[in-house]
């Protein structure tokens, strides 16, 4: 009997014919991502656009690069010992690589996510043993509750407990000035002119930029439309493991230490609607089933592409696959609620409330008794007025993405003219996409008990431009 063949030998055969690489473990194979060239989407006459697919390393993400770094550092230091707990507060993906990380080399792991996290990530997370602990995504940075201070606590009272810190953790850009931003040199044979990247922590952009600028590459930075990074009001959006949320009642905002806005060029600002729906271009005209990060990124590759002209090679580096957001960002009735998507079968929304003037009147819930009764006179009568988290103005007009509550004026009858209408805001307006068919829409009104002369909010893009009665819906309420 001949002995067996040694398995090193036994790989597989790719399309050109060559063996596929071996690794002694699954840690081995994290980095050397291949790059992708767009050929659908691109228009005519733009650069050439190619991406980098982090979402292939085998925990699914660019963040396996920053986690096992980071936990190889800390072994290194004497952080993270034998039999230590690993902690992390994440949106997802950071977490999912630690956990792969922490599985391969026998560590417990607990981390710490925002509510808002999808449940495909969560699911993950605990497919490789890790404990996940829900914490409120919309709280100030400096409340308990918050994703950094819950984990830093939990670190700190677990014996052996050791904090990740993707933040402010130098192994995490230091990673990607290492591998990345040489992997992507080397891929375009130099050839690469400009990188475009989003900004979560900020270590992919501030790693592989430092390494090709100094080769003369132009660094951009994609950002959600109101992300702080770019120059936004910090409200939410609806686009995970990007950009830079900022609760109102935060005292003082800080950024990740690994993040060096003087490493690129300029911020390309892009809203939600144009990411997601760049991502199901990606997936239904390229191929490519991505995250929604990665929407924001190739969203502002696309324009770059075009200013740059033919000559020009972009790369956009695409953090995760699409498999994990199938719940959010490729369900069209999510999407469609939402006012991002428009039903396949009319009348839609928009159709049945006919036009509108644009802006909303919102009352944040700092706003005086007196300063929304002072708004109500000059808008004219009318229902509810939607309360929102209190930013930089009084009651004003204008799109709504955080709306808490709301108030009646009748509410406001016998107050105090300096009370705060926050105090007093019952639940938030019913909502409905300006896309949806009025048919569902109704009918979920109708299952919520909405009655006729209720306010509700018609959301485009996820947030909330005006508000009718429900009555100019149509429909009966149950």
């Amino acid at each position: 009997m001949q002995p067996p063949t040694p398995w090193r030998t036994i790989v597989a055969m790719g399309s050109d014919g060559e063996a596929g690489a071996v690794y002694d473990s699954v840690l081995d194979a994290v980095g050397a991502t291949p790059l992708v060239r767009l050929r659908r989407i691109v228009p005519e006459g733009s650069a050439q656009v190619w991406v980098k697919t982090e979402w292939t390393n085998p925990g699914g993400s660019v963040k396996d690069r920053a986690a096992l770094a980071m936990v190889l550092d800390a072994e290194e230091s004497g952080a993270l010992r034998p039999g230590g707990t690993i902690v992390e507060g994440t949106s997802g993906n950071t977490g999912i690589g630690l956990a792969m990380v922490a599985a391969a080399r026998g560590y417990r792991a607990v981390f710490v996510v925002p509510d808002r996290t999808t449940a495909e990530k969560q699911a993950l997370l605990r497919a490789y043993g890790a404990e996940v602990v829900r914490t409120p995504g919309l709280v100030p940075q400096d409340d308990p509750r918050h994703v950094r201070r819950l984990a830093g606590r939990i670190a700190a009272e677990t014996s052996g407990g050791w904090l990740a810190d993707q933040y402010d953790n130098p192994a995490n850009p230091a990673v990607h000035e290492r591998t990345t931003g040489p992997e992507i040199w080397a891929q375009t044979g130099g050839r690469v002119t400009h990188l475009v990247a989003g900004v979560g922590t900020g270590g992919t952009l501030t790693g592989a930029g430092r390494y090709l600028r100094r080769h003369g590459v132009t660094v951009v930075a994609a950002d959600p439309w109101t992300s702080r990074y770019g120059g936004g009001d910090g409200s939410p959006y609806y686009v995970e493991a990007v950009g830079h949320y900022l609760h109102p009642l935060t005292g003082t905002d800080t950024w990740p230490r690994v993040y060096d806005p003087a490493v690129h060029d300029r911020v390309e600002r892009i809203g939600d609607g144009d990411s997601l729906r760049t991502v199901r271009s990606l997936a239904r005209s390229e191929g490519l089933l991505v995250g929604g990060s990665s929407g924001t990124a190739v969203a502002a590759a696309l324009r770059v592409a075009v200013e740059a002209g033919p000559d020009a090679v972009v790369v956009a580096v695409l953090p995760d696959s699409g498999r994990i957001y199938l719940s959010k960002y490729f369900d069209d009735d999510w999407l469609t609620r939402l006012g991002f998507l428009d039903a396949v079968a009319g009348p839609r929304v928009r159709d049945t409330v006919g036009p509108y003037a644009p802006g909303l009147l919102v009352a944040p819930a700092t706003t005086t008794v007196a300063a929304l009764l002072a708004a109500l006179d000059r808008a004219g009568p009318g229902g509810a007025v939607p309360v929102v988290l209190p930013r930089e103005t009084d009651a004003v007009t204008w799109s709504a993405p955080d709306v808490i509550g709301s108030v009646r004026p009748a509410d406001l009858v016998g107050l105090r003219p300096d009370e705060r209408v926050g105090a007093h805001a019952g639940p938030p307006p019913a909502t409905v996409g300006h896309g949806e068919s009025t048919a569902a829409a109704t009918a979920r009104l109708d299952a919520a008990a909405v009655g006729q002369h209720d306010a509700v909010l018609v959301l485009v893009d996820g947030r909330a431009v005006t508000q009718v009665r429900r009555d100019r819906l149509g429909g009966h309420p149950a």
